[in-house]
């Protein structure tokens, strides 16, 4: 059993902070933005909720953090009640947020400095991932620190690797990113045109499921693109945020991306449409409109 913190509960936090507390044994303080929902928290897991992130953080052997952006990053933890202002000699601060690679080798560097160690690891596997404790973890860092933290992040994780150097765990999930948002407008493009075709999309997804076509998207996303329903995963919001992180990278590093691009002005089109906290695979209501 280990004391960790958990920052941030939102639709990925809320679930794994509670495998910390039920699955992993764990002495578990959460801190949220919104009070109300660690109070929550606290009473259907039990640990202790935390009023800031440096108070979440004092004492702990791990601090993870899954919050929404670069700027709130900073903010749990150099804010004037950021975390790393707590954080003892020794402790780790395991990072899920997706966000820029340049942020997490900015606060490697502070917590070296500082004595303690920074593991920059977002996820994949979006809510369902979350609640069922299946994660895939891409983490960037030390070996020591990334080997004491993975003890511990596999409360939520069915994988969780060690990609490289500060950073590369963010660089790992702009890949995931890339290839999804393409396997998605492929996706939509062939059921858009199989219901053109007058195929019967059961019997095709079938029969295609089983040779090179195949994707996770595939097997989890073809009944409710068919059926124009997109309320059962990562919402658009969230992927053009994740694009806008990998088109910036790209901008740094000569990647050339175009597809990338290209996906991410269809998801433009579907926010303008209504669809911002619909899931990625609305893409096919463009074509279907």
């Amino acid at each position: 059993m280990a004391k960790v913190a958990f920052l941030g509960l939102g639709v990925m936090g809320y679930p794994m902070a509670g495998h910390l507390k039920n699955k992993g044994g764990h002495d578990v303080t959460v801190y949220n933005r919104t009070g109300a929902k660690a109070e929550k928290w606290v009473a259907q897991y039990g640990g202790k909720f935390a009023p800031t992130p440096k108070a979440a953080a004092e004492g702990q052997e791990f601090v993870m953090a899954c919050v929404g952006n670069d700027n709130d990053l900073r903010e749990v933890t150099l804010g004037p009640n950021g975390a790393f202002g707590a954080m003892k000699k020794g402790a780790i601060f395991v990072d899920h947020t997706t966000a820029s690679a340049e942020i997490a080798r900015e606060l490697h560097a502070v917590a070296k400095n500082a004595g303690f160690d920074f593991v920059d690891a977002p996820v994949s596997g979006g809510q369902a991932g979350a609640e069922n404790g299946v994660l895939t973890v891409m983490c960037g860092g030390d070996a020591e620190p990334f080997a004491r933290a993975e003890k511990v992040i596999a409360a939520y994780a069915r994988a969780c690797n060690l990609l490289g150097k500060p950073g590369s765990g963010q660089l790992s999930k702009m890949v995931n990113q890339i290839c999804i948002a393409g396997l998605v407008q492929g996706l939509a493009e062939g059921i858009h045109f199989a219901k053109k075709s007058g195929l019967d999309i059961e019997k095709l997804i079938a029969t295609i499921s089983k040779g090179a076509a195949q994707s996770w998207q595939m097997e989890n996303r073809y009944k409710t693109m068919a059926a124009g329903k997109f309320d059962f995963g990562f919402a658009v919001d969230w992927m053009r945020k994740d694009l806008g992180i990998c088109l910036g990278e790209a901008r740094k590093n000569g990647a050339n991306l175009p597809v990338t691009a290209i996906v991410d002005q269809f998801y433009s089109e579907v926010q303008a449409m209504g669809g911002k906290r619909w899931d990625t695979s609305s893409l096919i209501a463009l074509l279907d409109r």
